[in-house]
C-alpha cells in the first residue's frame, strides 16, 4: 500500500471485518480472564458455580469482561485485540470514552451480538461505519 493511501486511511472509521478480527483476538484474552477468575472461587471451595444457572456468579463473570473492555477503552484507548490491528475508540468530542459510555457500549455490544449480529451488520449500512453499540454509546472506532 502506498503511503498516500496510509496516510488516507488513518483515523477513518473501522470497517466490519477488522472488527470482527478485533473481537476474535480480545476473545483469547476475555477466555484467559474468565478462567483466571473461575479459579478463584473455586480455590475457596466453591467450585459448584455455574454460569447461566447462578445468578451472581454469571455476573461477577460478566463484570470481569466488563471492566477489562472498560479499562482498556476509559484509560489507553483500546485493547490488545485493537493495538493488534491499529484501531483506537474515541468518544464524539475525540476524548476516550467515559465509564458510563464504555458500560453503554458493552450492554448494546452483547445485544448487537443477540440480534444474530445485526448490530455489526448494521456497520455496513451507516455511512460512518457505526454498530449499534456506536451509536448508543456515542463513541466510533478508527484506524490509525
Amino acid at each position: 500500500m502506498s503511503r498516500k493511501k496510509r496516510a488516507d486511511a488513518a483515523g477513518s472509521p473501522c470497517g466490519l471485518f477488522r472488527r470482527l478480527m478485533i473481537i476474535i483476538y480480545d476473545a483469547v484474552v476475555i477466555f484467559v480472564l474468565l478462567m483466571l477468575a473461575t479459579a478463584i472461587p473455586m480455590l475457596f471451595g466453591m467450585a459448584n458455580y455455574t454460569a447461566a444457572k447462578d445468578p451472581a456468579y454469571t455476573f461477577y463473570l460478566f463484570m470481569i469482561w466488563f471492566l477489562y473492555l472498560g479499562w482498556c477503552w476509559h484509560q489507553g484507548g483500546m485493547t490488545l485485540g485493537m493495538r493488534a490491528w491499529r484501531v483506537y475508540i474515541e468518544n464524539e468530542s475525540g476524548k476516550r470514552p467515559s465509564w458510563k459510555q464504555c458500560m453503554a457500549r458493552f450492554l448494546m455490544s452483547l445485544l448487537s451480538a443477540v440480534c444474530a449480529g445485526l448490530g455489526f451488520v448494521w456497520s455496513l449500512v451507516d455511512s460512518n461505519r457505526r454498530t449499534w453499540h456506536d451509536i448508543v454509546s456515542r463513541t466510533r472506532l478508527l484506524r490509525y
